[in-house]
């Protein structure tokens, strides 16, 4: 009997746990110079059966090395000068994207879908080894991920990209099935749940107002820690004046429709476009900023943690580089808000010792993995960033810039990191089973589904988090709130 496509599926994605660049097909490189007319260049292409070559120019270290495809071809048309008297150096691009041939198959994937590139120069140390396509690396693969990343890139209609949304969870769930570890799972998702939103926001707004505003993703989103979809946390800052827009509020509440029409559920505490609060000018943006830190409103500190996240995924990022830039300016010396800001990190507690409840292993009262274990880490980690000026949105890139800033002990930030893609993952595998049975995801486990291994894991975990806390309670005096 033949196999079942899922068996084939799953067969293929482990090759991808496995297999290296060089296991692909790179294709060996064809090599012309640049200064060669395109139209030669077009007739040695067709005698060896190409659509593309790779682009010498210049002499010895300090020749540059480009690729020429068909596309570059079909702009280089487009220009006055004839094809007969145009050389190749030109029209071609020089800024390529390179892998080395020893590098995970799954590295080659993310950077094609990160840098929106067709082909990757591989290099078997200085040499070069040739060229990866993404049709190769689609065959060599049954991973869906950048057939999405296309999908979304070619949709025309909104009904287009929500059948790009729906892949991305088949995605997930193929990733997860095949290996492949969390932390990889939510850099590529996140790269796609951001092309999505982009794509969206250029579809429902005019090209005017894309220009003169920034779309932000905050919270989990924000991170590149959202896996399963969860609510939307989304936000527009608009250039000064544009605040004005006379459709400003139509488009918001389009764009957040669509949104929980792929999936993405509306935001219980309304921390999306549709909230007037969350599509602002800079000025008032700034405003907010200071009346959060300064002002009497006790949502303040929440919402500067959601906002704290934030990146930009379309529109012009300057306009959150400015304001990010104003908020380390207004909180040079607020150590009594930043003792308010760390204090939910060390607000959670079980009622009874999860550490009694996991030896038990018979407990089948449901364990909170935010609560107790994801939650601490992330926000404990964010208001480190805060008080110490990190940029990063993720929680691995904040604790690394921590630790070599010295502000955070390098193997307690190691630890950090391997507990919360701990967490992470079991409560992925959780959701995932939970979706398969047709059931709202949620963020508990119970202990008596647990397998000794992962009772032991978490464990682990959670002392790990538990000497966090600790450690936040003295760097920040929550002892004296």
């Amino acid at each position: 009997m033949a196999p079942s496509s899922s068996s084939d599926s799953q067969r293929e994605m482990l090759s991808l746990v496995t297999a290296r660049v060089r296991d692909a097909y790179v294709r060996k490189p064809f090599y012309v110079d640049g200064g060669l007319d395109l139209v030669s260049l077009c007739r040695q292409l067709s005698a060896q059966g190409l659509t593309s070559a790779l682009v010498r120019d210049g002499q010895g270290e300090q020749a540059r090395l480009g690729i020429f495809t068909t596309t570059d071809l079909r702009d280089a048309l487009l220009r006055p000068e004839p094809p007969a008297t145009l050389a190749v150096r030109e029209v071609v691009r020089f800024d390529l994207i390179e892998i080395d041939a020893d590098a995970d198959l799954f590295e080659a994937l993310w950077l094609m879908v990160r840098h929106r590139v067709h082909r990757l120069l591989v290099r078997d140390g200085r040499a070069v080894l040739g060229v990866l396509g993404q049709l190769d690396l689609v065959s060599f693969v049954a991973n869906h991920s950048h057939i999405v990343a296309l999908q979304i890139d070619d949709a025309t209609t909104v009904a287009e990209l929500k059948e790009a949304a729906v892949r991305i969870d088949a995605t997930v769930s193929l990733l997860h099935d095949g290996g492949i570890k969390i932390a990889r799972i939510a850099r590529l998702v996140g790269e796609l749940n951001h092309r999505l939103f982009a794509r969206l926001w250029g579809l429902v707004a005019p090209a005017e107002l894309v220009a003169n505003s920034c779309l932000l993703v905050m919270g989990s989103e924000g991170r590149g820690e959202q896996i399963i979809k969860t609510d939307q946390d989304n936000a527009l800052l608009l250039r000064d004046g544009f605040e004005q827009h006379p459709q400003l509020a139509e488009i918001a509440a389009r764009f957040n429709a669509a949104l929980a029409e792929f999936g993405y559920p509306p935001c219980p505490g309304n921390i999306m476009l549709t909230n007037p609060l969350w599509r602002s000018s800079v000025t008032q943006f700034r405003d907010s900023l200071r009346e959060w830190i300064y002002g009497s409103d006790p949502e303040g500190p929440m919402r500067l943690a959601i906002f704290f996240d934030a990146i930009a995924v379309a529109g012009d990022a300057h306009l959150l580089e400015s304001v990010r830039t104003h908020l380390d300016a207004v909180l040079a010396g607020s150590d009594a808000f930043l003792a308010r800001f760390a204090a939910p990190a060390d607000q959670f507690d079980e009622p009874n010792s999860w550490w009694l409840r996991l030896t038990a292993r018979g407990d089948d009262r449901p364990l909170d993995l935010k609560k107790l274990g994801t939650f601490p880490i992330v926000h404990g980690v964010r208001a480190l960033s805060l008080k110490h000026q990190v940029r990063e949105s993720g929680t691995t890139e904040r604790l690394h810039r921590l630790v070599e800033a010295r502000h955070l002990d390098a193997d307690l930030g190691r630890d950090l990191q391997e507990a919360l893609h701990y967490l992470m993952g079991l409560k992925l595998r959780h959701q995932l089973r939970q979706r398969a049975a047709n059931e709202l995801p949620d963020n508990s486990v119970r202990p008596a589904e647990l397998s000794t291994m992962d009772g032991d894991q978490l464990k682990e975990a959670l002392a790990i988090v538990k000497r966090f806390r600790t450690l936040l309670r003295q760097r920040f005096r929550l002892d004296s709130l």
